[in-house]
């Protein structure tokens, strides 16, 4: 995914040889990093936890995992100068996969908590609360199912429409594209459960607490960072 000069200034990606199977897992403090990790192992990934942009250079595809606050995530990647890295990572043309506050960091801004971080920006829209709806219990805690809204999504390889997936979360991104929707999912009224546009994918739901359904998703994805999308 080529992003916009007009939002960033960034410098041209060099031509690397980058190993077949190498996940960078970017590690700003997120609560579930040795799960995502753990998953990324198991599907066949060799995995390289980083805390710094430079830790990127030799991967061949990049996971942003993330529990908590939407501020907490951007002020902790800005900190450790990853914001600038991904989207030079981004920009590069290498799959990118953001997991729960990892997907809500790819837009603009979030309503959470009164927040004034801005986002990565990757795509336009905000991050909103769940509305308040008679009987309907926030965060969402639980299985859920997906409908597919990009069959095709290189991710969903594999995975039936309307399999359940693992929700943990009060908040979801609002996408201005609807067309980069991959997949929906009813919870008080329908939302953007995952994303998809070239080599940029994200997720509001948990692969690494989804069972088969999550370890096949995550496999996708190693495999697509290794071989390409077609």
């Amino acid at each position: 995914m080529k992003l916009s000069q007009s939002h960033w200034a960034l410098s041209p990606t060099p031509e690397l040889p980058y190993r077949d199977n190498v996940i960078a897992l970017l590690d700003y403090g997120s609560g579930n990093l040795r799960s995502v990790e753990k998953a990324l192992r198991k599907v066949g990934a060799d995995v390289h936890v980083t805390t710094r942009a430079d830790g990127m250079k030799d991967a061949r595809g990049i996971v942003l995992p993330g529990v908590g606050a939407f501020d907490d995530c951007i002020t902790a990647m800005q900190r450790q100068e990853l914001l600038a890295g991904v989207r030079d990572f981004i920009s590069s043309g290498r799959p990118f996969l953001g997991i729960c506050v990892g997907y809500q960091a790819l837009f603009e801004k979030s309503e959470e908590f009164n927040s004034c971080a801005a986002g990565i920006g990757v795509f336009r829209g905000k991050v909103v609360r769940f509305p308040k709806v008679e009987g309907l219990k926030v965060p969402q805690i639980g299985w859920n199912q997906i409908e597919f809204t990009q069959p095709d999504c290189p991710l969903l390889r594999g995975i039936k429409n309307g399999s359940y997936v693992y929700f943990v979360h009060s908040f979801f991104p609002q996408p201005e594209d609807v067309s980069i929707v991959a997949t929906r999912t009813n919870y008080g009224g329908n939302f953007a459960s995952a994303v998809w546009k070239d080599n940029v994918f994200a997720t509001q739901f948990h692969p690494e607490k989804s069972q088969e359904v999550g370890l096949k998703l995550l496999q996708n994805f190693v495999e697509l960072a290794e071989h390409g999308q077609n």
